[in-house]
């Protein structure tokens, strides 16, 4: 019987969302609103009742929405498109996230919300709907144009923003509380865990998915793809994350396999059915008496989106450097709240810290702002035009000087590429730094679990820490190594730039040299020294250290080629998965 009341709840719900799905195509609203409108329908609270009988399972199904929605959003990404977005993409994202989270808050209050209500409100109201954007740009036909681009940056940003925004609310409705020195701690292991998953993810998937994919099966593709995205899910769930952050993560390691194309074509179905689901949930919660009881905070909040994004984007895009008219449309293709935003809401709801009122009142702000998302992007060039008449002259002529001063002061020739150079060294130290540290936190993390195994043959717990604490220094050397080269590298550059012939004379060759040494090795007991307190709980005693130190350092000297050709294969090998060809558009 359970098995049939399910069936007769998919075929309401598809039938009901396909009937009402067409009929927004005809209408050229977004499919979206469609499948919440359908929800809404076919909900308990809109009459007939009953058309539903196994809330819980649909909402199961839903929780399955939600991570195939963030696993698509993860493919679309490229970590390419990221570097190449430009300071347009950060200014514009940050500032919208500050101002609109700060606006959420101040509303909620004026509201007399609770302080919980209205920190996920500022948080619900930060992010924009990739969904809702990709589909209106694509209906008008704009997506190729350059504020569009600009969009898409900001969105891209915006996305890995947001997967922060959930760690952090997540810990801040456990602990109820918002102290500064938990959010950066948080934020770094969230950073930590990013880098070091992606990094060893796009090491080892896209060659997993070239392999699977000779057998050219699609079947055996789908399910292997889907394998990977579950487990990751589930991986990252008992670091304690949201499965959201895995589902995004995942996605976003296999967007830089050669197999891109194709897998989103064998996922595109899977997803649609099941973020369908999660749209329709939406709309099964909209309960119309909530509406009625709150019709001034959906209006005021509804204008507070619409309104903060386009001043706060348009002038983050303006500051970066771009047109008046660019920056208008920039900040008012983004004016609106999306998947991202019910992600953060479910989160509260399913947290039990936000109120019940909140889900509604954001699902109808959604609906309100989806609506309008097209006209304003047509309203764009009408009221630059408008605004460009009753501009006084002179402010105009301010803000085309200001254009002209900052592209004067990008970096040309010589100077752009030694600075490109210097910023791929900086990341590249920053990447093995990184993947030390993790090794180390790692470490400590399963530390207790090692040492039970150690147990047997080592039983001083002393001996135990160092064996840990070696085997981490072991298996950090080749990044370390990395690196003190790198540094090197670094130095040699900036010692060739600051000391001069005409400034040290006939000592410019050997301080250049003494600098080339100096911050290198400076620099790496400093990290050594940082590792310490890291690895606090698996430090072993002073002279079992001096032993460990020496033992490396004797390894160091037997195998510094050995360590050197292992990091340049992974470093190859990171490389070639990266600069795979660019997917033609579709």
């Amino acid at each position: 019987m359970h098995a049939i009341s399910f069936i007769q709840d998919l075929a309401v719900i598809m039938l009901v969302a396909g009937v009402v799905t067409i009929l927004c195509h005809r209408l050229k609203q977004p499919v979206v609103l469609g499948y919440i409108v359908a929800g809404f329908i076919i909900g308990p609270h809109t009459p007939p009742f009953g058309l539903i009988h196994d809330e819980d399972t649909i909402k199961t199904l839903a929780e399955l929405g939600v991570i195939f929605l963030m696993f698509g959003l993860g493919l679309e990404f490229s970590l390419r498109k990221l570097f190449s977005v430009g300071a347009t993409a950060f200014l514009a994202a940050f500032m919208e996230i500050l101002l609109m989270v700060w606006l959420g808050y101040e509303i909620g209050r004026f509201f007399d919300w609770t302080h919980m209500d209205s920190i996920f409100l500022g948080a619900i109201l930060a992010m924009s709907s990739t969904t809702i954007i990709v589909k209106a740009l694509g209906d008008l036909k704009m997506k190729h144009e350059r504020f569009a681009q600009q969009i898409f940056g900001v969105l891209i940003v915006e996305d890995i923003l947001g997967i922060g925004i959930i760690a952090l609310l997540s810990g801040i409705a456990v602990s109820g509380t918002v102290e500064p020195g938990e959010v950066f701690g948080t934020v770094g292991k969230l950073s930590l865990f990013m880098i070091v998953a992606l990094v060893v993810g796009i090491l080892l998937v896209p060659r997993l998915l070239a392999y699977v994919a000779r057998f050219e099966s699609n079947e055996m593709l789908l399910i292997t793809v889907l394998g990977l995205c579950f487990g990751f899910c589930l991986l990252v769930a008992k670091l304690q994350y949201s499965m959201v952050l895995g589902a995004f993560l995942v996605g976003a390691i296999m967007a830089e396999s050669r197999q891109l194309l194709q897998i989103e074509r064998l996922i595109e179905p899977v997803r649609d059915l099941f973020s369908a689901i999660f749209f329709v949930a939406i709309g099964l919660m909209i309960d119309p008496r909530i509406l009625l009881e709150h019709p001034w905070p959906i209006l005021l909040i509804s204008v507070a989106v619409i309104l903060g994004k386009m001043v706060s984007c348009g002038l983050g895009a303006f500051i970066a450097g771009n047109d008046g008219r660019t920056s208008l449309r920039v900040g008012m293709g983004l004016s609106q709240i999306g998947e991202f935003s019910f992600i953060i809401a479910a989160l509260g709801m399913s947290l039990g810290v936000t109120s019940d009122f909140l889900y509604p009142i954001v699902v109808a702000v959604s609906a309100i702002t989806t609506l309008t998302t097209p006209y304003q992007i047509r309203a764009a060039d009408p009221l630059t035009r408008h605004l460009g008449r009753i501009v006084p002259a002179r402010v105009a002529r301010v803000f085309g000087l200001y254009g002209e001063w900052l592209r004067s002061i990008q970096p040309q020739g010589q100077s752009a590429l030694l600075a490109g150079m210097i910023r791929k060294i900086l990341l590249q130290i920053g990447v093995n730094l990184a993947l030390v540290v993790a090794i180390f936190l790692g470490s400590a993390w399963f530390a207790g679990t090692l040492a039970v195994r150690l147990s047997p043959w080592v039983e001083q717990e002393n001996l135990q820490k160092a064996l840990i604490w070696g085997a981490a220094l072991l298996l950090s050397l080749p990044f370390l190594i990395a690196a003190y080269r790198k540094l090197k590298a670094l130095s040699m550059l900036l010692a060739e730039l600051s000391v001069t012939p005409e400034k040290a004379g006939r000592h410019t060759t050997r301080v250049r040299r003494v600098i080339a040494e100096v911050i290198p090795l400076l620099s790496l007991a400093g990290i050594l020294l940082l590792l310490v307190p890291l690895s606090a709980s698996i430090l072993p005693t002073l002279e079992l250290l001096l032993i460990i130190g020496l033992l490396a350092a004797g390894v160091i000297t037997l195998s510094w080629r050995w360590f050197i050709r292992v990091h340049s294969r992974m470093q190859i090998a990171l490389m070639e998965t990266l600069d795979k060809p660019e997917p033609p558009p579709h």
